[in-house]
């Protein structure tokens, strides 16, 4: 892949993760008694840029960081992983946090404090709108404010670059934003969100029904996460296809959703076909969930080529 190529742009959050190990994830006003704990960089922003990097592709990273310590140690980070970072500024205050804990079965449960994400702003993102109109496929979530993301959706849209939306954490999203998205990829308990959303009346938690409900909110495709099942692709107008999983031994599923995007992505831009890329980007996922920590689990290309030529 020439390095002259378009990047993949990121926009989006950036993190510390305090990550807590135990038997399971405790219930409300339970205390538990942990196995371990780790801190890693995190944020499902630089988690995907990461993922994409790792993988051998030019990256492009939109987001902001606090003055504290971790600020600057989060950005030296990306940037040793191969990220460009020059969009990424600092803001006064806290960097975002994640407190996470994770089962023995490799569950996890997820508390995140916006810190620096916050200023994530649609003036910050209108800044750097040269790095969108000269990008190759933007990415982005949903830990940065929401105007946020309605100005990004139209810059994408007015610029003619293929949008990916991961809509973690779920919450509502205009119209518009749907109708300029490329690429809509919720996991199932998001899917379930958006769903009950658009559609109030329509009670269902079938994959291939949600999948059309998107597609009639506007979106031009989806990829619907189903875990260890896969992924259904639909969309471009094809029937909804399920990509299998891999199957895997999970430690820690963390970030498994941000490997897949970050995979996703970056397959396209090597010019797969989207159920080409998306097996690829399982693969990548496959790989990330038997690994402890959000971007210390994200796999190199290799690694990603040898698991699909060990199952092929």
């Amino acid at each position: 892949m020439s390095e002259n190529q378009k990047p993949i742009v990121v926009v989006g959050s950036i993190n510390i993760d305090l990550v807590v190990t135990a038997l399971r994830i405790p219930v409300a006003g339970e205390t538990l008694q942990g196995d371990g704990f780790q801190q890693h960089f995190g944020g499902k922003g630089a988690n995907q840029a990461i993922a994409a990097a790792r993988l051998g592709y030019p990256v492009q990273m939109i987001g902001r960081i606090g003055t504290d310590a971790a600020g600057a140690e989060v950005r030296e980070s990306l940037r040793a992983e191969g990220v460009e970072v020059d969009a990424v500024e600092t803001v006064e205050g806290s960097s975002g946090i994640a407190a996470i804990t994770v089962s023995r079965t490799g569950e996890n449960a997820i508390v995140v404090v916006p810190g620096a994400n916050a200023h994530v702003t649609p003036e910050y993102l209108d800044k750097h709108e040269n790095l969108i109109r000269d990008g190759g496929i933007v990415l982005a979530q949903l830990e940065i404010p929401i105007p946020t993301i309605v100005r990004l959706a139209a810059m994408c849209h007015r610029h003619r670059i293929p949008f990916v939306l991961d809509p973690a954490p779920a919450q509502p999203l205009p119209a518009e934003v749907l109708s300029a998205t490329t690429w809509f990829t919720p996991n199932e308990t998001e899917a379930q969100f958006f769903a009950a959303t658009l559609f109030p009346d329509a009670k269902t938690a079938d994959p291939e029904r949600m999948a059309e409900a998107f597609l009639h909110s506007g979106v031009r495709s989806v990829v619907l996460k189903l875990g260890a099942r896969g992924v259904l692709m639909a969309g471009g107008g094809s029937y909804p296809t399920l990509i299998p999983g891999m199957k895997i031994d999970a430690v820690d599923t963390t970030a498994a959703g941000d490997a897949f995007n970050g995979a996703f992505a970056t397959a396209l831009m090597r010019g797969m076909e989207p159920d080409e890329a998306a097996r690829f980007a399982c693969a990548a996922a496959a790989i990330s969930v038997t690994r402890h920590g959000a971007q210390p689990s994200m796999p190199t290309n290799e690694e990603v080529l040898q698991l699909l030529r060990d199952i092929a």
